[in-house]
């Protein structure tokens, strides 16, 4: 059902892998990631348990990074072990260091192999849309030519569409694949006052949606 294309070594040891599902299709490619931030879970659990409930093959080719940030998972931080912001440290044209250090976006642009390896993928396999799974603010973000994919997410999750996530972003995956390759681009905010069990059954549509429908 599944097959491993690639996968690397993160600074701790742990390792980042890119999967592909069995599909019927070659004529769209869609590309799933979760954690992102290594306090945001919840993503790698759904991704996991979508991977094992799915019994026919997806309809669209359909690759799927299930933990970016394994060392910040494990230490249970948004950062990874060198304490950069993943979802900060891409080469976009808004990039710049926030004085928070919480968002820090490290020294240089893609100076992290997490988004080096993001970077490669997208260059390698050209996705025709990207789904995020981050936490906590229940609500489905869009970046580029995305509106439309937004909002079928919003009808089968409840949550509403919001374009603006309310603060600035500079160097996002967003910004980055969405804004800037206009490959449309959704981040799917989970809540975080709901099990992994409930979640799923709240959110569990949006894999068919994405995997099979798009």
């Amino acid at each position: 059902m599944i097959k491993l294309l690639e996968k690397i070594t993160t600074a701790q040891n742990r390792e980042v892998e890119l999967i592909e599902m069995t599909s019927n299709s070659q004529d769209k490619t869609v590309l799933l990631i979760g954690v992102f931030h290594g306090d945001e879970p919840q993503g790698e659990f759904l991704i996991r348990k979508f991977i094992e409930t799915k019994k026919s093959p997806c309809q669209n080719k359909t690759l799927i990074i299930p933990c970016l940030n394994p060392d910040g998972k494990a230490l249970g931080i948004r950062q990874n072990s060198n304490g950069v912001d993943l979802n900060r440290n891409f080469p976009t044209k808004n990039r710049k260091i926030l004085e928070d250090k919480h968002y820090f976006c490290g020294e240089t642009p893609a100076s992290e192999v997490e988004t080096r390896f993001l970077i490669e993928v997208l260059e390698k396999y050209k996705p025709d849309f990207i789904l995020s799974l981050h936490a906590p603010y229940r609500v489905v973000n869009f970046d580029g030519d995305g509106r439309a994919y937004a909002e079928k997410l919003s009808e089968i999750t409840g949550y509403p569409v919001e374009e603006d996530i309310g603060y600035e972003t500079p160097g996002s995956f967003g910004t980055y694949a969405g804004k800037e390759r206009n490959i449309p681009t959704i981040t799917l905010e989970l809540p975080e006052d709901k099990s992994n069990e409930d979640l799923w059954e709240e959110v569990k549509g949006i894999f068919d949606f994405c995997t099979d429908e798009i």
